[in-house]
């Protein structure tokens, strides 16, 4: 009998794929980097020095998204260790600082969203102002913004 369908682990790739694009993930290139630097650790466990991959708070198999108040850096370990559970049940059993986490990953929370509709409505103002200008300032303008979020042509 031919397995067409390739390894289990491919396909679980593959349903894991389909599954953050339907979530309505939206996490930019610019929110992660913003993300990393307001860590600069892994988020659980405090390991510094090692490489850092994004995690869900709130796993995407239980309704979370790739959202700036939904990701937060973890080492290889721990992101493989808390898989899909959920956060706080999963830092008990490993004996980590719960309420330092939930505090810090709030004010973090809270200063990047603060720092990105500051920046928001920075680029609509500026954009405002460029309409009564030429259109070049104008598409300069939204090419900026682009390239703060992330976003390219």
């Amino acid at each position: 009998m031919a397995n067409t369908g390739g390894s289990r682990r491919a396909r679980a790739q593959r349903r894991r794929v389909k599954r953050v694009a339907a979530s309505g993930s939206d996490l930019t290139d610019a929110e992660w980097f913003a993300i990393l630097d307001a860590w600069s650790v892994c988020a659980y466990c405090g390991a510094e020095g090692v490489a850092l991959q994004r995690d869900c708070v709130l796993p995407i198999s239980r309704g979370g998204r790739y959202t700036l108040d939904n990701v937060v850096p973890a080492c290889r370990s721990c992101n493989a260790s808390k898989s899909n559970d959920e956060v706080t049940s999963w830092m008990r059993r490993r004996r980590l600082d719960e309420p330092v986490f939930l505090l810090r990953w709030r004010e973090i929370v809270v200063d990047l969203t603060t720092a990105a509709a500051e920046s928001r409505s920075q680029t609509a103002s500026a954009i405002l102002e460029a309409e009564a200008m030429d259109v070049p300032a104008v598409d300069a303008l939204l090419v900026e913004r682009d390239d703060l979020h992330g976003r390219h042509s």
